[in-house]
């Protein structure tokens, strides 16, 4: 079943495929199956292409910003800040974390592997 140009897994409970829809989490996917009056603990592939159509009418009455219109937003706000120039906006441009983390010891994931620096001298006493 594809929803909002995602293709949903059909072996997973209707709550938990939701969800592999960029902007909707586990309790927009509990109220959109609460508004389409469908019951959370079935499976995508039982179900009917009336209530399809139910979740998709459903999504559309929401009115809600979902998949690449979402991203297209998040990374225009991203440049925004970078082209201001604000303090938001170098970090990252420079790829390090932006809401005050510690970055001498932490940060591994946002600043990735170490590289080697050459000619470095290690420091002995």
């Amino acid at each position: 079943m594809r929803i909002a140009n995602v293709t949903i897994p059909s072996e997973k409970r209707l709550v938990i495929s939701l969800t592999y829809i960029h902007g909707i989490g586990k309790t927009r996917a509990e109220l959109i199956c609460k508004k389409a009056k469908i019951s959370e603990d079935k499976r995508v592939k039982d179900l009917s292409s009336e209530e399809e159509q139910k979740i998709r009418d459903t999504l559309t009455s929401l009115n809600l910003t979902l998949e690449a219109d979402l991203r297209r937003g998040t990374s225009q706000n991203i440049k925004r800040l970078q082209d201001i120039g604000s303090y938001r906006g170098y970090r990252h441009r420079r790829r390090l974390p932006v809401r005050g983390q510690r970055t001498k010891t932490n940060s591994k994931t946002r600043k990735g592997r170490g590289r080697a620096i050459a000619n470095k001298k290690i420091a002995t006493k």
